[in-house]
């Protein structure tokens, strides 16, 4: 196996990190101004995260426990509605919903924003709890039959 079959063929290597990277280096003033309100769980304590991949996509926001994904778009959109369509349709596929805004909704009325994306959580089912470990420290039996 020489570099080039392993990189042409390992599935790892072809995931867009570094696309993203230079995607959130590069944010748009409505995305840095969205990504103040979404960091750090201040909506609805829910994880958000920027520039993430789904498969060959790149979202602007998304919450993979919640299956949210939020894209903000400017001007070129307008005329890509075929691609926003298809990119929507792959995402839905995935079990993501999508909400788009426009970058001059989150400019100037960023309160409307955030309340239609916290509608949005509060209609979500929420994710199923985390079973407890299998294998856990606090749940094993010592050696000696103590607890």
């Amino acid at each position: 196996m020489d570099d080039a079959w392993f990189k042409e063929n390992d599935k790892g290597y072809a995931r867009p990190t570094a696309r993203s990277r230079v995607l959130r280096n590069n944010a748009t003033e409505a995305e840095r101004k969205l990504w103040l309100h979404l960091s750090a769980r201040k909506l609805r304590g829910v994880r958000f995260n920027r520039q993430f991949p789904v498969g060959q996509f790149i979202c602007d926001f998304a919450s993979r426990e919640r299956r949210l994904v939020i894209e903000l778009d400017g001007n070129q959109h307008a005329f890509s509605t075929e691609y926003d369509e298809r990119r929507t349709r792959f995402l839905n596929a995935q079990g993501y919903k999508v909400l788009r805004f426009w970058n001059n909704e989150v400019l100037d009325d960023l309160d409307g924003v955030l309340t239609v994306i916290g509608q949005a959580l509060d209609n979500m089912p929420s994710p199923n709890p985390s079973r407890r470990r299998e294998g856990s420290l606090w749940n094993r039996r010592l050696r000696d039959g103590g607890a």
